[in-house]
């Protein structure tokens, strides 16, 4: 309403901007008019006077930078390279700025070129993915638009079947005429490939190089793609590409070059719904230890002796109910909260939930017991096995639980009890009949209580959550190979190499009984917040991005315009239709399909999960309505069903439909019969997925329909509707079978909707809060890798390493006059035999000592440098750098990942975690780079090649067999799982093994491709 109200005041933002680019429109169509008088060769020859332009107005800049480049060669200071370096940085922004202003003032002529070429390619046709297609497309006006929405560097809001990926060329044409390279981002391989061909000739047409990295290219081909003026390609590919630049051992290695612009299509399924997953780079740990499969058996047992207990009560409860006596409602309020609280999914429950009454006994009970800080909920656990907390995902073993698992065993209910560490540590400290080494000893027992404790219990939480909230076919399906994949909850698609984090997906292979996987650790990782944010203009377009539109402005500071439509809608979008129980709305669902089939009219029936569009096929089978089912089980026949989805009397089951890439295409009559109908099986939890199904009908001005059907069971409506529905419907006593249908309705729940998204969006948020805390550290580690894999020579660096080295030492012994100490270490680390005496120890003072002790060590470190010369040298300190610091990075994230698994139950200190994460992740930064810097002068000083070809040093990438995954980040955690026989992120290519030696002609441990004498040998 509040918005209504200020639309009426100030307008709408969509409508402001839109009349403000019609100009530039009407500008575009002048050139276009103009363009069609012109010859083939003339026409290309404007993308040759634009390029020329562009390098003109730039030459200054691109020249002034090329001679600081050379300086920073020459120069060893380390003060004088950061000087240069941020030289470097204000003139790359200066040419930025330059860029865009040039690209302004072209746009409207780039603009009708392209749609001049458009014209010029009509009636063509050419092979895109596999199948020939004829070329029949001129941009729209509206089209142009959103192109130019696009260029801004926004995201452009457009219906389903207006066309993006044509819109999305004339902004790609535009600033790929720089040189600099345009990245486009779609959501899966098939897309890139399908969008690169099909689009790729108005590029080939003007002499423009593009390509598309696909899973199975090795780097050397990434290489030469990344270097075309446009690459097409998936989010995971370019966010993998970017982590392994930043492991590479050679320049040579790196396959990226730089992040300039990116068109991300599917802007929301990108940005928004696979913001929780960070794109992880993993390798075996060299021990792993899971109990899974033991604690297997103590869970099943608990599980199912909470689930008869369970069914014992609300069948107690449904007989108490039977009654009017207002004592025995009050009880059976208490029964169903418990038995909700003991096992939210238990069928005989959710029917008595139906009744809306019931429903809201319960809730009326949870009222009074969450009074007061929830002081009496414990009077409702204590029955129970184990509490659940829908809602948050969350699952509180009892003290009745803790003695069913000691039950039977060696252990006491107490082992699944963590000891309170203070408390303990406390009374040991203020024991004075201990001495200091018993006291030592016995916190030491503690700490190891608390370790061995801490997994147990972790192992049985997770468990219970497998049994008791991740459901086969819903969350996940079993593949045929044995494995266990997630269901992305947003397109119904299988997620190949992405697993639950925090050993919950190691819990469901246990439930499964299939192999449970081994542990993996971090070797780098990266969120597509912080990847997508690298960019130095980011643009989306999608179908549905004005719900989250604050999201993408907070997060991203992209904004969100909406296009109108090339035709108008004339959809008709019918109000939801809400009964009590799942049977009953099948039961409708299915009389409707067969209503619209004898119609001749296609149906699509939107589900939210594999189990739905299952139990809908099954039924539809049984009343012999032929039908197609695309889900996670079906995905290989996606295009193929989808091209069918259009025809007279087509019944089509699709889970989710985001992102598909293809449009409906009506058959003949369908238009006449009222044009495709969107049949939902139940609300989404987020309103786009809602709205990128009803906008496959009504395309470009094609009629069509579309209706929601809802259940009071649906789990939307069982966590989030609250009571306001289930009122309404007890006070109209309905009848079996009979809907509910109103426009109030079907608001409430789109505000149980929003409630989900809000939630949702917090989960977002407060992951990029805790990775931008990573992600600073990152930025550091990586420039610093960065420059010392591009820089000739690192000697400033390690002498500026020497000397705060020194330092340390000196801080560490001086103020005792502990010559013989300063003597060990500096000996230790640097192999310098430094000796003074004491007369003249006091006489230097700290200063004239280390000024001393630097000289000494510079003087040794020339000679060095002598006896093996300036090129094994330089090849020395670069090795060292990139090895200490890929080997120290490692260690950190391990310890990162460690502290972040932990850091919420400082909540129950009332601590604030985040703030706990940042002091101690600034701690252990602090400690990573006063490690990195002994290590490499250690390294430098200490090793020496016994003859030139022997400076290949220590060995690289201790992780044996690193893998690109994505995992989910429940509860917050980053920790990574791999996937035995999962296929590499070079297709056929294995997983490298590095044993402790490696032939010259092995592939190369570092992952590069290429043979290891042609790579990481290559520095002998």
């Amino acid at each position: 309403m509040f918005n209504s109200l200020l639309k009426k005041i100030f307008g709408d933002k969509n409508v402001r901007v839109t009349k403000d680019l019609w100009p530039i429109v009407e500008e575009i169509n002048d050139h276009f008019e103009k363009l069609k008088e012109l010859s083939d060769d003339q026409l290309r020859a404007k993308t040759t006077e634009f390029r020329n332009k562009i390098s003109t107005e730039t030459e200054d800049l691109k020249n002034q930078l090329n001679e600081i480049k050379i300086q920073l060669q020459q120069v060893q200071s380390s003060e004088e390279k950061h000087t240069l370096y941020d030289e470097i940085e204000q003139i790359n922004n200066e040419l930025d700025e330059k860029y865009e202003q040039i690209l302004n003032d072209l746009l409207p002529e780039a603009f009708a070129v392209v749609k001049e070429t458009c014209r010029r390619l009509v009636g063509k046709s050419w092979d895109v993915a596999g199948t020939k297609i004829t070329w029949d497309m001129i941009p729209y006006d509206v089209q142009l638009i959103g192109g130019i929405v696009l260029h801004q560097g926004k995201i452009a809001e457009m219906a389903t079947g207006e066309g993006k990926t044509l819109v999305a060329t004339l902004p790609i044409y535009l600033n790929a005429l720089t040189g600099r390279g345009v990245h486009i981002v779609t959501v899966n391989d098939y897309l890139a490939k399908r969008d690169s061909e099909w689009m790729g000739e108005i590029f080939k047409y003007h002499g423009m190089t593009l390509g598309c990295i696909l899973n199975t290219m090795d780097s050397q081909q990434r290489k030469v793609i990344y270097g075309y003026d446009i690459t097409y390609g998936t989010n995971n590919e370019f966010g993998f590409d970017y982590l392994r630049d930043n492991m590479a051992v050679e320049k040579e290695n790196c396959v990226q070059r730089g992040h300039n612009y990116a068109i991300v299509d599917e802007v929301d399924s990108v940005l928004i719904d696979e913001a929780r997953t960070p794109l992880i780079i993993s390798g075996p740990v060299e021990k792993t230890e899971h109990k899974y499969d033991d604690m297997k058996p103590r869970i099943e047992r608990l599980f199912r002796k909470q689930s008869n207990f369970v069914a014992s009560i609300v069948k107690e409860a449904e007989e108490l109910l039977k009654t009017d006596d207002s004592k025995n409602r009050e009880k059976a309020g208490v029964l169903l909260l418990r038995a909700h609280r003991g096992f939210p999914k238990n069928k005989a429950l959710l029917k008595l939930f139906a009744e809306p009454e019931y429903k809201k006994l319960m809730h009326q009970t949870e009222l009074e017991f969450l009074k007061e800080n929830a002081k009496r909920m414990p009077e409702i656990d204590e029955e129970l096995y184990f509490a659940i907390e829908e809602r948050n995902n969350q699952i509180d073993l009892t003290e009745k639980g803790r003695e069913e698992l000691a039950s039977g065993s060696r252990e006491g209910k107490e082992f699944f009890v963590l000891p309170d560490l203070g408390t303990e540590i406390s009374k040991i400290e203020n024991d004075n009949t201990l001495t200091v080494e018993e006291k030592l000893r016995k916190k030491d027992e503690l700490y190891h209580i608390y370790t061995e404790r801490s997994d147990v219990i972790h192992t049985l939480n997770q468990l219970l959550k497998a049994y008791s909230l991740f459901e086969k076919d819903v969350e996940y399906v079993i593949t045929e190979d044995g494995k266990i994949a997630i269901v992305d909850e947003f397109t119904g698609r299988i997620l190949p190499g992405r697993r639950y984090s925090d050993g919950l997906h190691q819990a469901i292979e246990a439930k499964e009984n299939v192999k449970v996987e081994r542990d993996t650790q971090t070797l780098a990782s990266i969120t597509l917040q912080n990847y997508f944010r690298m960019y130095k203009k980011l643009a989306g377009m999608t179908g549905t991005a004005e719900t989250e539109e604050s999201e993408f402005y907070q997060i991203y500071k992209l904004e969100v315009i909406v296009i109108p439509t090339n035709k108008p809608v004339i959809r008709i979008d019918e109000d939801d239709a809400i009964f009590r129980t799942k049977r009953e709305k099948y039961n409708a669902i299915i009389d409707q399909i067969k209503n619209l089939k004898e119609e001749r009219r296609p149906v699509l029936v939107g589900t939210t999960s594999v189990e739905v569009s299952e139990t809908i096929s099954r039924m539809l089978k049984r009343q012999g309505v032929s039908h197609n089912v695309l889900n996670a089980k079906q995905h290989q026949r996606e295009a193929e069903i989808v091209a069918f989805a259009g025809q007279p009397g087509a019944v089509t089951i699709a889970t989710n439909m985001a992102g598909r890439g293809t449009d409906i295409k009506l058959g003949a009559g369908v238009i006449g019969s009222g044009g495709l109908y969107i049949l939902g099986t139940e609300r989404h939890e987020a309103r786009r997925i809602d709205r990128q199904l009803r906008g496959r009908a009504g395309r470009q001005g094609d009629p069509g329909s579309s209706k929601f059907f809802i259940s009071l069971e649906d789990d939307l409506m069982r966590l989030f509707s609250g009571d306001r529905i289930t009122n309404v419907m007890g006070r109209l006593g309905m009848e079996e079978g009979e809907a509910i249908q109103h426009p109030l309705i079907s608001k409430s729940v789109e505000r149980a909707q929003k409630k989900v998204e809000e939630n949702n969006f917090a989960i977002r948020k407060r992951l990029l809060e805790f990775d931008n805390v990573m992600n600073q550290q990152r930025e550091v580690i990586y420039l610093r890798r960065r420059q010392a894999l591009e820089g000739e020579r690192l000697k400033g660096e390690i002498l500026e390493f020497l000397e705060e080295f020194i330092d340390t030492v000196l801080d560490k012994y001086f103020e005792d006059a502990n010559i013989e100490k300063i003597h060990d270490e500096i000996l230790q680390y640097l192999l310098v035999d430094f000796r003074i005496e004491p007369e003249a120890f006091e006489k230097l003072g700290k200063d004239g000592l280390k000024e001393t002790i630097f000289e000494a060590a510079k003087d040794f470190y020339n000679k060095k440098e002598e006896m093996i010369g300036n090129e094994i040298m330089s090849r020395l300190e670069r090795f060292a750098v990139l090895s200490v610091i890929d080997e120290k990075w490692k260690e950190h994230l391990r310890e990162m990942d460690d502290l972040k698994e932990g850091i919420g139950l400082r909540a129950y200190g009332q601590k604030d975690p985040l703030l706990e994460y940042k002091g101690e992740a600034y701690n252990l930064f602090v400690q990573l780079l006063e490690h990195i810097r002994n290590e490499v002068v250690s390294f430098c000083f200490k090793f020496w090649p016994q003859a030139p070809a022997e400076v290949q040093g220590r060995k690289l990438a201790p992780a044996q067999r690193m893998r690109t995954i994505k995992d989910t980040t429940d509860n917050l955690g980053l920790k990574a799982q791999p996937l035995e026989g999962e296929r590499a992120h070079r297709g056929k290519q294995q997983p490298v093994k590095v044993e402790q030696k490696v032939g010259r002609n092995d592939p190369c441990p570092c992952g590069s491709g290429k043979k290891y004498k042609n790579c990481h040998g290559n520095l002998s």
